[in-house]
């Protein structure tokens, strides 16, 4: 009983300062707003993008092959 208001205590002070510094207002991301200016920032995107679509389908063609070679057993 005494672990479990040390660790709810821990947490409501961690979840309690998290807050309060997603709450403060003076933290600006300079770059994203320099690259959105410039257009850059689609490219960045696009790029995100291309690589996360070439996880999929490397992960789908890799599920296909384990799979092939489990049914040959």
């Amino acid at each position: 009983m005494r672990k479990m208001k040390f660790l709810f205590v821990v947490v409501t002070l961690l979840l309690s300062a998290t807050i309060g510094y997603a709450q403060d207002e003076t933290n600006k991301v300079d770059m994203a707003d320099t690259m959105r200016s410039n257009g850059r920032i689609y490219v960045v995107v696009a790029v995100v993008v291309l690589i996360l679509i070439g996880l999929i389908l490397y992960l789908v063609r890799l599920d296909r092959k384990i799979t092939k070679m489990e049914r040959e057993k």
